[in-house]
């Protein structure tokens, strides 16, 4: 059975959808701008609170998730050799975005495992452990690509001090 069409919609569209047509508790009138933003949760009044949000999420996951730690430290390390190797700015720029990209989708990872831990709750679905483990590969992924770029960026200097 489908599921209903949600209140929300305008009077136009739940007026034209023949199952919304039969169901009376729906309402036709859609909540105004006002009533809306009052229902949500957390939403930022300016910018600056927005930056807060955001910041409390990457704190979020640096305080609880140990791989969270590892790529900020295995990064933190990596772009340290490269100004005190004095890579040039174009290779520091390519370090930099490959350690931000591993950390950004360590970040979602992280989320789409809340979300999916708040759908399925305590029970085991099949589904919720394909959607944790793909974003969990996406990150495996990252990482090779990041300590292959990370290689090929830092080793000849690396080498050429050593030798």
């Amino acid at each position: 059975m489908p599921s209903p069409v949600p209140a929300t919609l305008p009077a136009k569209a739940i007026g034209h959808h023949p199952k919304v047509a039969r169901l009376p508790h729906l309402t036709a009138t859609p909540p105004s701008k006002t009533a809306s933003r009052d229902q949500a949760w957390q939403i930022a009044p300016d910018l600056l609170t927005s930056f807060r949000y955001a910041w409390a999420g990457v704190c979020y996951a640096y305080g609880t998730q140990r791989n969270f730690r590892i790529h900020t430290g295995v990064g933190s390390l990596a772009l340290a050799t490269g100004f005190a190797l004095r890579l040039s700015p174009t290779a520091l720029a390519i370090l930099s975005l490959t350690v931000a990209l591993v950390m950004i989708l360590e970040l979602l990872n992280t989320a789409l495992e809340s979300v999916v831990d708040l759908t399925v709750g305590q029970s085991y679905h099949e589904l919720a452990k394909i959607a944790k483990d793909c974003a969990a590969g996406a990150v495996l992924l990252a990482a090779i690509a990041a300590v292959i770029v990370g290689g090929c960026l830092l080793a000849i200097p690396i080498l050429a001090l050593i030798f």
